[in-house]
């Protein structure tokens, strides 16, 4: 368990969402410092440590000017600080630079915008590899961003050490718009009864009673629900066992509106009563 000296760095590509989560550990309470140069980071860890409050500091790659831009190395840090990375695919971060109109921090050097995203991904990647957490932003609003900072810090502070579960986030998804990148396990849930061909239930989501109503006609649809749930009870015991800290289940369907959802809702709400663990629900289509 971390004390209240905890620092958390937060580095990653610019333009994946550093400031968004920065900003949700400020609202949690934490000291937060953007863009401090390296050179400063001993004086500054030095003057937090005098105050022992929860602390954050952003590092992306202009905290290394003057140091090797294309080798940056953070300094030897103590075993209670987190390295918290934020990542994002490349077309996503070309298209936010593209939109804001801003200029990528390695465009000084004159390189096009896509070399410029290359080149800050391969000088990072090494403390990408060293990271605590690496989250992909690149299919997240700054909302769920936000939620999964949160919850990536209780679970570093839980009481019992010893009893630590995963943290599990669960997705739906469209497969018209690709897989979630973060998935851990992803299942398919076209071969469901679809709600969408019903014209009073087309526009509604499977959070809508009268959609839930729809699936209930179905037995294969709680057999389904009765499928993953048994699977996931064999499968967490074993993931605490390799020590795995973060697992993500994706469900699928045509359009991210109803089997998808139902699924991820129904699978949620079995883990909370089970006392499993309280997971992270993210319908990508709704948001």
């Amino acid at each position: 368990m971390h004390d209240s000296g905890t620092v958390i760095v937060v580095t990653g590509l610019s333009g994946a969402g550093k400031s968004t989560a920065l900003h949700a550990l400020e609202d949690m309470g934490f000291f937060c410092t953007d863009n401090l140069p390296v050179a400063m980071l001993e004086a500054w860890r030095h003057t937090v440590s005098q105050s022992e409050r929860q602390a954050a500091v952003c590092l992306d790659i202009r905290s290394f000017r003057g140091q090797n831009i294309h080798t940056p190395r953070l300094p030897e840090l103590t075993s209670d600080w987190l390295t918290l990375f934020i990542d994002a695919d490349d077309e996503t971060l070309r298209r936010r630079f593209s939109s804001l109109r801003r200029r990528h921090p390695f465009s000084t050097d004159g390189l096009p915008l896509v070399q410029a995203i290359q080149a800050e991904r391969e000088a990072l990647q090494e403390i990408r590899e060293q990271a605590d957490l690496v989250l992909d932003s690149s299919m997240l609003n700054p909302y769920e961003l936000s939620d999964l900072v949160e919850s990536f810090w209780q679970e570093q502070t839980r009481i019992e050490q010893y009893d630590r579960q995963p943290l599990c986030s669960l997705y739906s998804f469209s497969y018209r718009r690709g897989l979630p990148k973060a998935a851990d396990m992803v299942l398919d849930a076209r071969y469901l009864p679809n709600p969408h061909y019903i014209p009073q239930l087309a526009q509604m989501t499977g959070k809508d009673a009268e959609v839930q109503a729809f699936f209930a006609q179905y037995p294969e649809v709680s057999e389904s629900i009765s499928h993953i749930e048994q699977w996931l009870s064999f499968l967490w015991p074993r993931l605490k066992r390799e020590r795995k800290q973060y697992f993500t289940l994706a469900i699928g369907c045509s359009g991210g509106r109803h089997r998808s959802v139902f699924l991820v809702e129904s699978v949620a709400r079995w883990m909370r009563e089970d006392g499993r663990c309280s997971p992270i629900v993210i319908h990508r289509e709704l948001s």
